[in-house]
């Protein structure tokens, strides 16, 4: 049974470097991917409010305990404070939320999903829109503000380490000039295309890991997109290691010291993913999947006004 190695976290907590991502725009097969994707293994899973999913990953995790598969300290789970929650005395109840959408005592990894505020209408408006437009009702809490509202969460025992998300490095740099506990983590979209080469360098320097979104580009493998994943290189380099260019694509990301969290609810999906331990990339290799680099996103938040003073894509990295 494959199974990821772990990376150590600035907070001492140990992380599997892949995880079952959970975003899907099917809902429909959240907790039979997950029971599966424990049983092959997975120790590591992604998840956040507007996913959906929170609820039956808890159900998942309650299932594979009882029937002994798994141990809660096996677990490694990740979920996020969503935007309408940013206001530091909405903080504790959207992780509360999370908790009881989980089933859990404590969340392993609990990240601000977005430095931009939203207003709170309910805890199931994600997207508030203002009156006539696809544009959300954003606040101007300071995210700075909504951080140290997290570190309370460790200090109270809910989670174990917290972290950023689509955080670029110039507001990474001003949560770590006024936090008491460090950041361990930062979730940003990153793949072959848009490699976040500047970034990740800027995350090591501060001993802080890069997690990635969308890390196979959503590859359609009956369509042949990308087509950097299924040009003729690519798929020699597949072919040399007797893999597909979705696994080329994921050992690429974990030899950077990156840790890939691939959307999965297929079967032969979760399979595909994991097992990407048993080989090695060359130097050569590495270089030629960097030049596949075109800075190009997948995820925009084109629901958040780019103006907006926190909105972080406007940045160069």
């Amino acid at each position: 049974m494959a199974r990821a190695p772990t990376v150590k976290l600035n907070s001492g907590f140990e992380m599997p470097v892949l995880g079952l991502g959970t975003f899907s725009l099917n809902p429909t097969s959240f907790l039979e991917a997950v029971k599966y994707a424990i049983d092959r293994g997975y120790r590591h899973i992604d998840t956040g409010l507007p996913y959906g999913s929170e609820k039956d990953i808890g159900v998942a995790l309650k299932e594979k305990i009882a029937e002994g598969v798994i141990k809660r300290e096996d677990m490694f789970i990740t979920t996020k404070l969503w935007c309408i929650h940013h206001e530091p005395d909405k903080v504790e109840y959207g992780c509360r939320l999370a908790l009881k959408n989980l089933g859990l005592e404590y969340i392993d990894l609990y990240l601000m999903h977005f430095p931009v505020g939203f207003i709170l209408v309910d805890d199931e408006t994600y997207q508030p829109k203002k009156p006539g437009s696809d544009v959300v009702t954003t606040n101007d809490v300071d995210y700075v503000d909504t951080w140290k509202a997290m570190e309370k969460l460790v200090e109270k025992g809910l989670v174990r380490s917290i972290g950023l998300s689509n955080f670029n490095a110039e507001q990474t740099e001003r949560v770590l000039k006024i936090c008491k506990i460090r950041p361990v983590v930062n979730e940003v979209e990153c793949n072959v295309e848009i490699n976040q080469s500047k970034l990740l360098k800027f995350c090591k320097d501060r001993d802080i890991i890069l997690m990635d979104y969308c890390p196979v580009v959503r590859a359609n493998p009956a369509k042949k997109t990308p087509a950097c994943l299924y040009n003729d290189r690519t798929q020699a380099i597949a072919d040399k290691y007797k893999k597909t260019p979705v696994q080329i694509a994921l050992k690429y990301l974990v030899q950077r010291g990156t840790v890939p969290v691939p959307g999965a609810l297929e079967k032969p999906m979760i399979d595909e993913n994991i097992d990407i331990f048993d080989f090695k990339l060359t130097a050569d290799e590495m270089k030629y999947l960097d030049s596949l680099n075109t800075g190009k996103r997948i995820c925009e938040f084109e629901f958040v006004d780019k103006n907006h003073k926190y909105y972080p894509f406007n940045a160069e990295f």
